[in-house]
């Protein structure tokens, strides 16, 4: 049986691959453990195999950028150091594509590191810092996921796919995003659990996702007609109104395949298509 410890209680990926792994029965134990309060400092840690790291601050309105620190950075390590002091094998620390700083373009194995917020900072700093205490016994893996998506999340998504529900058209776009369906996340994680590997991981669906084919997807599955019209510019601008970050997810952003290649000699044969993904999200996959 392996054992798996969660940090963040209630968090959206903890909790969906929790009842992931149910399916497995007893070849797995999962429990997961808030870092709210200093309850976790006495939690016995050796009896696990793995721990994965989830807690953590993201997008928050914060005048004072410490808390991002004292949270992605510094509590992490404590928690890393404890794992390590305490004999789990495996630490599996989610860290953010914001690492690299870039907002618009394609990110590949010479993209530089160079975060240009608090957040990816301080997820930066603390995934040197946790990585460098590696050894033989100790194995680190860092995620950088980019946005991830699936049934009940938050986030961009489920704004985007009230708007895709609803609206009678849609700017046609020219872009490019990597995405990264829950389910295929699960996948990965149970995969590096089972291995107990180590490395930086770049998740992300097997395709890239144009916006406007993503838009068009969520409201085909939902019976809902929709118009992606041409007019880049004023169909955007007037879209925007409605949807502010609009703006923000219509440029390209996305990972070369390359710096995904360790994912996919894992093999992972259960990963969904693109349009099985939007099914399942929308509450549709049969």
């Amino acid at each position: 049986m392996k054992k798996i410890l969660i940090t963040g209680a209630n968090s959206y990926i903890g909790t969906s691959f929790e009842k992931y792994m149910q399916q497995f029965g007893e070849e797995y134990q999962i429990d997961t453990i808030s870092l709210k309060d200093e309850s976790w400092k006495v939690k016995d840690f050796s009896k696990y195999d793995s721990l994965i790291h989830l807690a953590a601050i993201v997008h928050r309105k914060e005048t004072n950028e410490k808390i991002y620190y004292d949270v992605n950075r510094d509590l992490a390590i404590k928690v890393a150091e404890k794992s390590k002091n305490e004999g789990i094998q495996q630490f599996i620390f989610f860290s953010t594509m914001a690492v690299f700083g870039v907002e618009n373009g394609i990110i590949t194995n010479e993209t530089p590191l160079n975060p240009k917020n608090a957040y990816g900072k301080s997820k930066l700093e603390a995934e040197k810092l946790i990585y460098n205490q590696r050894t033989k016994e100790f194995k680190v893996a860092v995620l950088r996921p980019p946005m991830i998506y699936g049934p009940d999340c938050a986030g961009n998504y489920p704004k985007l796919a009230k708007l895709a529900r609803t609206t009678p058209i849609f700017p046609k776009l020219i872009n490019k995003r990597s995405m990264l369906f829950v389910g295929n996340l699960h996948s990965l994680l149970k995969k590096l659990v089972d291995e107990g590997s180590g490395g930086f991981y770049h998740p992300q669906n097997n395709e890239y996702v144009n916006v406007s084919d993503l838009v068009r997807t969520i409201a085909d599955v939902n019976n809902h007609r929709i118009i992606i019209i041409p007019g880049f510019n004023r169909a955007l601008m007037l879209l925007s109104k409605v949807f502010p970050t609009l703006n923000k997810i219509s440029v390209s952003l996305y990972y070369n395949i390359s710096l995904s290649k360790n994912i996919k000699d894992l093999n992972l044969n259960e990963r969904k298509t693109f349009y099985e993904s939007i099914r399942e999200t929308e509450g549709l996959y049969k």
